[in-house]
């Protein structure tokens, strides 16, 4: 058994876990948040997309020792004061999900994908290209990329107004 403690969503957290505890079951089964998905146990679907120390990680490939000390994002962590981030708001507004199943991932990754290129500086070939690692298997991707580049401009539009 390990001691794990981390920021997660936020708030500093800890709990006993066996060594061999991913993150994924950490997060799901030790603190209850359910927006995480495992959706292969292969870590090819991406629905366990969360991020460690604001990078996107599989947290199915990832154990929760390995997130010890470090801040963790899910979906649940995402919204502010009731309102849906941006990127939220976007998915819902495009229409980019269906059942729901890959969504929180696709969420999280088009997040990291932003603040890695910058608000503002995606292309559909670049969304695409990014969404490579995550798999859905209702939409068909046109309504998810919509609402990527839709959350990335708005963003751009935002941190313009913010100056």
């Amino acid at each position: 058994m390990s001691k794990v403690s981390m920021v997660l969503n936020g708030k500093a957290v800890s709990a006993d876990v066996e060594d061999r505890t991913l993150l994924v079951s950490f997060i799901r089964e030790v603190r209850e948040l359910t927006g995480t998905h495992v959706g292969c146990d292969t870590s090819q679907c991406g629905a366990c997309v969360v991020h460690v120390d604001g990078r996107a990680v599989k947290s199915c490939t990832m154990l929760a020792a390995q997130a010890d000390g470090a801040e963790v994002l899910t979906i649940e962590g995402l919204a502010r004061d009731g309102a849906l981030h941006p990127i939220q708001a976007a998915f819902r507004e495009h229409h980019g999900l269906q059942c729901g199943f890959c969504t929180p991932g696709m969420i999280l990754s088009a997040l990291d994908m932003i603040n890695r290129h910058g608000p503002g500086n995606l292309d559909e070939k670049t969304i695409r290209h990014e969404l490579e690692g995550n798999i859905c298997r209702c939409t068909g991707y046109h309504n998810i990329v919509k609402a990527i580049k839709a959350a990335s401009d708005q963003m751009a539009g935002m941190a313009q107004a913010a100056e």
